[in-house]
């Protein structure tokens, strides 16, 4: 099954969902599990990604739909998609999948989204082995730094792996916190990239509920023991990138430390969980809401694979845009619907809103009226957004 058109030529590429079969099944750790896609050669070329995106899942589960986010965990390599899933704590996709998921399962997947991806872009697109020459010549002596949390290491191992392949000078450290060494995912690939790279890989990992040798590296990342590894352990002056990704507390923590220190925001990558608002855990799959009769509501215009859409929201629902559009249309793209993934980006071109919450746009997308849907509602009697733009 294929959902949606082509994504239109220029910007980024337009989500779609198609229906991909579980080749591949590993154990991580007691709660986790690398789930690999086989993507199709007809399919293959949307599939491409960089170090650093993730997809969407989207599986009928008990009689519900449910779409969750995850990173892509692998280096890219064609016909081929990777992900890591943890199991939460009555989360129904995450214990569906490492409980009950088999090989030869179908699962509708959405091609690669996000950005958070580096900015140096040292390797070619979907081949790790394949440089970018010129880039690399420039960034030959890049030194990146990540923290991460949890499965917060998805996208940092497709992105550590492809930077210390591309060049043989550049670095990488990374912070990785979990409660214990049981905890660690892809503890054997850490290892392999530490005894393959000794001089320009170094792992810290910081154990919250296990005593280790470095009170340093025991207990939970605090401020206090934040800025004692930003001063000891980390080269802040000496880091051209950094990439953040687990619970919001601890990026929210990182992102404010190094603001302070002087590093400039367009460095800081940072992909979260959650927001850490629990109000609205399940998301959105457009609730129902019915238009005013008499007359006050907004309306809200869209353009989604080149066709328009019309839909009357009653002012006083406080309904987003996302949900609106879903009462119309159920193949308008979203994942997360917290504010954290991207996929319900639009661009506004007619009519005033306000977002509430923002983590995943670039400022010069918010600034050029680019918006993510699932958190924005208007404040004009009528407005305008286009999917595809």
């Amino acid at each position: 099954m294929t959902e949606t058109t082509d994504a239109p030529t220029g910007g980024k590429r337009r989500a779609r969902f198609n229906t991909l079969e579980v080749t591949g099944l590993r154990k991580l750790t007691s709660d986790s599990v690398e789930v690999t896609f086989t993507v199709p050669e007809e399919l293959a070329d949307d599939y491409d990604y960089v170090p650093g995106q993730y997809v969407a899942l989207r599986k009928e589960i008990d009689g519900s739909e449910l779409r969750r986010s995850y990173s892509i965990c692998a280096v890219p390599r064609r016909g081929e998609v990777r992900v890591a899933i943890k199991k939460d704590l009555g989360g129904k996709f995450s214990t569906w999948a490492n409980e009950v998921l088999e090989v030869g399962e179908q699962i509708d997947v959405m091609n690669p989204q996000g950005a958070f991806t580096s900015r140096t872009h040292i390797t070619s697109m979907n081949n790790a082995e394949e440089l970018a020459a010129e880039k690399v010549a420039e960034n030959r002596n890049t030194h990146l730094v990540a923290f991460a949390a949890g499965s917060g290491i998805t996208p940092i191992m497709s992105i550590a792996k492809a930077v210390l392949s591309a060049s043989d000078s550049s670095r990488f450290d990374l912070v990785f916190a979990n409660r214990s060494a049981m905890d660690v995912m892809f503890a054997e690939e850490i290892g392999d990239l530490k005894d393959k790279y000794p001089a320009r890989f170094t792992v810290h990992h910081v154990l919250s509920r296990e005593q280790r040798v470095s009170p340093l590296l025991s207990g939970r990342i605090d401020a206090e023991k934040l800025e004692t590894i930003l001063d000891r352990v980390i080269d802040v002056d000496g880091t051209d990138e950094w990439f953040l990704c687990g619970p919001f507390e601890l990026v929210q923590l990182v992102r404010d430390s190094l603001a302070k220190r002087g590093v400039a925001e367009d460095k800081v990558r940072f992909e979260l969980f959650t927001t850490g608002r629990p109000e609205n855990p399940e998301g959105q799959s457009g609730r129902v809401v019915e238009a005013d009769p008499s007359g006050d509501n907004f309306t809200i215009e869209f353009n989604l694979d080149g066709l328009s859409g019309k839909v009357e929201s009653p002012k006083s629902s406080h309904e987003t845009l996302l949900n609106a559009a879903l009462r119309v249309r159920a193949d308008v793209p979203f994942a997360c619907a917290g504010g954290v993934c991207g996929t319900c980006r639009a661009k506004v071109t007619d009519g005033t809103y306000e977002m509430d919450e923002n983590y995943a746009l670039e400022k010069d997308e918010v600034e050029n009226g680019y918006v993510l849907t699932c958190q924005t509602r208007p404040t004009s009697d009528s407005i305008t957004v286009d999917y595809d733009a």
